[in-house]
């Protein structure tokens, strides 16, 4: 079963993914798949004659916080990246899904809805929490200001929305030590519910 694994900026679905990987469930992470796409030549190349040459560092490398003060205050820009880049990611992701025999395999990414990654999965796991639990992980998590935060926050589609797609949500809204009782929870329903 491949198993899709989202949540929005500071809802905890990176620690939710790690708690898996511990034990010893297979993640694809589309985080680490977006950096090294990231640092392709011929993906840079088109990121730099979208969003301009200013964005190349001296080693001809990514300024990838000046291209996130970009996107992330225009919708519309965000687009324009997120179409040179999720054609990419999924390709990658397949050709691993195409490699890998394991009984569950996680594809973990924030933008999994929206990516159209919903085709390549079986079931949606979503991480929320409370509103204002998520803008202070964001702050403290990314040094930056509440505005800041919130423009992150809204860039994503919203936590309602997402609700609507989800298979299983956990709610992240408390310590570790009720998040991993959540993790022991679902993963009893996916044994006794999802497991062929």
């Amino acid at each position: 079963m491949v198993l899709g694994l989202t949540g929005n900026i500071g809802c905890g679905k990176s620690t939710v993914s790690n708690i898996l990987s511990q034990k010893g469930i297979t993640i694809i992470d589309l985080d680490n798949i977006s950096r090294d796409i990231m640092n392709d030549s011929n993906t840079l190349k088109l990121i730099f004659r979208t969003f301009g040459e200013h964005l190349k560092l001296k080693d001809n490398t990514l300024d990838r916080k000046g291209l996130g003060e970009i996107v992330f205050n225009d919708k519309s820009k965000l687009d324009k990246l997120n179409k040179i880049t999720h054609p990419l990611i999924k390709r990658r992701v397949e050709n691993i899904l195409s490699s890998k025999s394991k009984s569950l395999i996680v594809i973990d990414g924030a933008l999994l809805i929206e990516a159209n990654f919903l085709d390549i999965i079986d079931r949606l796991l979503l991480v929320t929490c409370d509103e204002k639990i998520q803008i202070q992980r964001v702050i403290k998590r990314d040094n930056i200001s509440e505005l800041e935060a919130n423009q992150r926050i809204n860039s994503q589609m919203s936590q309602q929305e997402k609700i609507n797609y989800a298979d299983y949500i956990i709610d992240n809204s408390y310590d570790e030590n009720k998040l991993i009782e959540n993790i022991e929870e679902f993963l009893r329903f996916v044994k006794e519910n999802w497991s062929a």
